[in-house]
């Protein structure tokens, strides 16, 4: 008679137990969830705030524009030179109105090629090879004014003429008086053992580069050109095609005369197409003799 009732005295003790024990379970959870949420409500405030914050003074405001662009366009690459000049330089050539260049974008980048042979038989002939690259940058916000980005591509020219494989005797010479920088780079290059004579001008106006490739030789046995004088005609046609994009933007500066204005008069930038990075003249390579002489071109 007392087993029974202990076991029923037992079973209530075990049940009161655990029912006790449940409030210090959901006291400790609800504990836990208390701190989780008190937590996440925190960092809700913090992220908040960080969201929200405005944003910090002193930056500069609005990023500094870039200097506007001196010339607008180019002239026609043939067109650069005259007449007289090109009597003078390439005499005897078949084709006096040039080989123009092909090109991706003719308002930034452009060429014109003549060449003369004036062939006296036995008695030897004169060859004569000319070609004129003008190059025009863009100002551009993210690379730099038209200004500046000319000043690095007539460094590059220059150091590309100074470097042409199988150069010999090469020459540089700063010139004063012929655009706003130029320099010119002479060298000897031999093929079929024929030597010609090569004279690189490159000079820059504003925003655009002018680069005058002209060599001659002297075939079958006639004598060959001197250097000093290819040099001269060279820097010639190198001053007349630096004031020809010049008088192609109405003399200097900026815009032509149809090119719509500001408020106060000024150009409005133009939403012509930019340079896209540095590339050559016609985009492609070629030969600086005219007689297949494997020299370097120099590109943009």
């Amino acid at each position: 008679m007392h087993r029974p009732a202990q076991r029923q005295r037992q079973r209530l003790t075990r049940v009161l137990v655990g029912a006790a024990a449940v409030p210090v379970i959901l006291f400790a959870s609800a504990c836990s969830s208390d701190d989780s949420g008190s937590g996440s409500d925190d960092a809700k405030k913090d992220s908040g705030s960080s969201s929200s914050a405005s944003p910090s003074k002193g930056t500069g405001g609005e990023a500094p524009t870039v200097e506007k662009a001196a010339f607008a366009k180019l002239p026609e690459p043939c067109e650069v030179l005259s007449k007289k000049t090109l009597g003078e330089l390439v005499p005897a050539t078949k084709d006096k109105t040039g080989k123009t260049g092909t090109s991706d974008d003719v308002s930034t980048r452009g060429n014109c090629t003549w060449e003369s042979l004036d062939d006296n038989g036995v008695d030897g002939s004169q060859f004569r090879w000319l070609r004129v690259s003008l190059n025009r940058f863009d100002s551009d916000q993210s690379l730099g004014s038209g200004d500046k980005r000319a000043r690095v591509n007539f460094t590059k020219q220059v150091a590309d003429a100074q470097a042409v494989k199988g150069a010999k005797s090469v020459k540089t010479k700063p010139l004063q008086g012929t655009g706003d920088q130029a320099t010119l780079v002479s060298y000897d290059v031999t093929k079929d053992k024929e030597t010609f004579k090569q004279q690189t001008l490159v000079t820059r106006v504003e925003n655009a580069v002018v680069t005058v490739d002209y060599n001659g030789a002297g075939l079958a046995g006639d004598k060959e050109p001197d250097a000093a004088d290819l040099a001269k005609a060279a820097e010639k046609a190198a001053k007349e095609a630096a004031a020809a994009v010049v008088k192609a933007n109405n003399g200097g500066g900026g815009a032509t005369s149809d090119q719509p204005k500001g408020d106060d008069g000024k150009p409005k930038d133009d939403d012509g197409a930019k340079a896209e990075g540095d590339k050559t003249a016609d985009g492609k390579a070629d030969d600086k003799s005219g007689q297949g002489a494997d020299l370097k071109n120099k590109g943009e």
